[in-house]
């Protein structure tokens, strides 16, 4: 790694001996864990498959670091925690990290550094973001169970604040900022687990844009793999309206869609909600000690934009005196009890923890380049991180890390000091005896090698 041998930093004696530090250690680095997640990218395929896209007009005969290792530093960077380009001015000689990509620490030259990453972010194509966004989805498909006969996609979007001249970064007077609204998607199986399987940059007017082409695309990927299996779109009330609900019923997918309120649901609601304040009245003391009191409806709905009516589940709760009614569209749970359908869709909290992980986590919010092309393909980048990481969630399923943030992974699992050597048959990693995790790491080490 880079040295500085000349600054020394001189502390308090110990036991009546100076206490010194110098950055002149050799190869020791602070990321011993980003081999797990070298691993888990052997065990999916990931960045083979999406650097096998990706078109390289570079010169063969000029180039030092072949496209699917440039991939590999970066997305195994985010995941680690450093997600800036500028980061591999100095981690490109990081022992951990080059081993994850493959380099022997000593023997192989150093990774890229920022120029020739932020040249690879800026050059690539619209054809080659869609070959990518594609096929890391066909990836976190390829890791669903064999007989998987349902499939829940939850879709969302979030802020992401602008903080210069991006290109297409608008002012959105909802979240007063000047921003972009990316959408996510996450896949749900039959295993229950929550993937995220893509995303997709927007300008900060938002709205519809994209939307439907979203829904298609992991539709079709998705039938591709398991044609007959059942395909849910969940999402709120920003979703919920006549083009969204047009698309599922032509593809023939189900769907548990926020509705939001108009005066025509207010009044259709009405038994309900006198029913929910004659209950708070009369039992007041009660439902005070329980939050709120709460009551279902289920009832039959038109908009005018609709082809047809459709069912309509109401939750309306009396907290404190105040009155709420929530509405959701579905055609799921025809013959049960309305705060099934209702459950159900709350369920989508899961995903909007997702995002919170995803953004804050492996710092999704980063798209920093003026091109919008090339943030929406480090849009991609960050999503191809959290795959792995989730691929890393999964190895420690039987460990107390198997429900743990990217953020908890990142500081027990991932960040930790090693001394690097390498001989000349083998490359060894002396981790401290002391690590608190060993137990974890044997775990994980036997569920992504096998």
């Amino acid at each position: 790694m880079t040295t500085n041998t000349a600054l020394t930093l001189d502390f308090p004696s110990v036991s009546g001996k100076e206490v010194t530090v110098r950055f002149d250690g050799g190869d020791i680095t602070s990321d011993a864990g980003a081999i797990l997640l070298g691993q888990a990218d052997r065990k999916t395929g990931l960045l083979d498959a999406v650097a096998a896209v990706l078109k390289d007009n570079r010169q063969a005969a000029k180039v030092l670091h072949p496209l699917v290792t440039l991939m590999r530093q970066r997305v195994i960077g985010i995941a680690c925690g450093y997600e800036d380009a500028n980061d591999f001015d100095t981690l490109a000689s990081d022992p951990a990290l080059k081993i994850a990509c493959r380099r022997a620490p000593k023997t192989d030259g150093d990774l890229a550094s920022q120029p020739t990453i932020s040249r690879l972010e800026n050059r690539v194509s619209k054809a080659d973001v869609l070959a990518m966004a594609c096929e890391i989805a066909r990836t976190v498909m390829a890791q669903l169970p064999r007989r998987t006969d349902r499939i829940i996609l939850d879709l969302d979007a979030y802020e992401d604040p602008c903080h210069g001249q991006q290109e297409f970064q608008f002012f959105n007077s909802h979240y007063d900022s000047h921003c972009y609204l990316p959408l996510v998607l996450f896949l749900t199986a039959n295993d229950g687990v929550q993937r995220p399987l893509g995303a997709l940059l927007r300008s900060g007017k938002g709205g519809q844009a994209g939307v439907r082409w979203v829904i298609r695309l992991a539709v079709d990927l998705i039938r591709a793999r398991f044609p007959q299996a059942k395909i849910i779109l969940r999402a709120d009330s920003g979703f919920g309206n006549a083009r969204v609900l047009h698309l599922c019923d032509r593809m023939g997918i189900s769907y548990c869609l926020g509705l939001a309120s108009n005066s025509r649901l207010q009044t259709l609601s009405t038994r309900a909600q006198v029913q929910t304040c004659l209950r708070y009245s009369f039992r007041q003391k009660e439902w005070r000690s329980q939050s709120n009191c709460h009551l279902f409806d289920r009832f039959d709905y038109k908009a005018g934009s609709w082809s047809r009516k459709r069912r309509v589940v109401a939750k309306v709760e009396n907290t404190d005196g105040k009155l709420k009614t929530h509405f959701v569209v579905t055609d799921l749970f025809a013959n049960a009890p309305a705060h099934k359908a209702h459950a159900f869709y709350c369920k989508r909290g899961d995903a909007e923890n997702r995002i919170k992980e995803f953004k804050l986590d492996l710092f999704a919010g980063r798209t920093s380049c003026h091109r919008f092309l090339a943030n929406q393909f480090r849009l991609l980048l960050h999503v191809a991180a959290a795959v792995l990481v989730n691929v890393v969630q999964q190895a420690a399923k039987e460990t107390p890390y198997h429900n743990a943030q990217a953020s908890t992974l990142r500081v027990r699992l991932f960040k930790i000091g090693a001394r690097v050597v390498e001989s000349t048959r083998r490359i060894w990693l002396h981790l401290s005896s002391g690590y608190p995790h060993q137990d974890v790491w044997h775990r994980i080490y036997r569920a992504l090698v096998t």
